[in-house]
């Protein structure tokens, strides 16, 4: 976790920069500020605190019920701002949005993963081809087969365009399937990670 002593208080007049970023999508939700005491607190309970200039030490969701767990907590390279990586519970903004920039922020990895496993846990089974999926093994299993076949041909082709469309539908796919036995992108990013190191 993040060494406080590394940050640089003083050039804030106490405070530092916290971005505050969805650790599934990628996506921005919010810019905020921290002093010491908001950050010890976030170390120990594993929810982001905050210092506002006008309401002071307030921790993030504790009326609304829109807590940010922390994943990590990096500093910057002048040790003025930090890197806050949650999984929210709702929305971050006052407004009710789930960013305070809006939407579109992420990545499309993130957000379609998001997507997938929020479409795992709905209610209304008949609506979605991504439920239909989740269901089927074998009609899962038929289209991740489906989906390698039409990008081999494109490839061998050299058809770049369908190949492009090809991988997007792969990848769809083939989260599908892996949300279907238990697994999710996270656990797909930490495989890479350990490769790269």
């Amino acid at each position: 976790m993040l060494d406080l002593d590394t940050l640089d208080f003083a050039k804030g007049n106490g405070l530092v920069t916290v971005v505050t970023q969805d650790e599934v999508t990628g996506a921005v939700l919010m810019v905020a500020h921290a002093d010491r005491e908001a950050l010890e607190r976030t170390i120990s309970t594993g929810e982001m605190h905050y210092r506002s200039r006008a309401r002071g030490l307030w921790h993030k969701g504790a009326t609304s019920g829109a807590v940010q767990r922390v994943v990590s907590l990096r500093a910057d390279c002048d040790g003025d701002a930090v890197l806050a990586r949650v999984r929210p519970v709702g929305p971050a903004c006052h407004t009710g949005s789930v960013s305070c920039f809006g939407p579109g922020d992420g990545d499309a990895l993130g957000t379609l993963d998001a997507t997938i496993a929020e479409r795992a846990v709905a209610t209304d089974t008949a609506a979605s081809y991504t439920q239909r999926l989740l269901s089927d093994r074998n009609l899962r299993l038929k289209k991740i087969g489906e989906e390698s076949s039409e990008l081999v041909a494109a490839c061998a082709d050299g058809d770049v365009a369908r190949a492009t469309e090809e991988v997007a539908d792969l990848i769809y796919h083939a989260l599908v399937a892996l949300r279907a036995v238990g697994g999710s992108l996270d656990d797909v990013r930490r495989v890479l990670d350990a490769r790269r190191s």
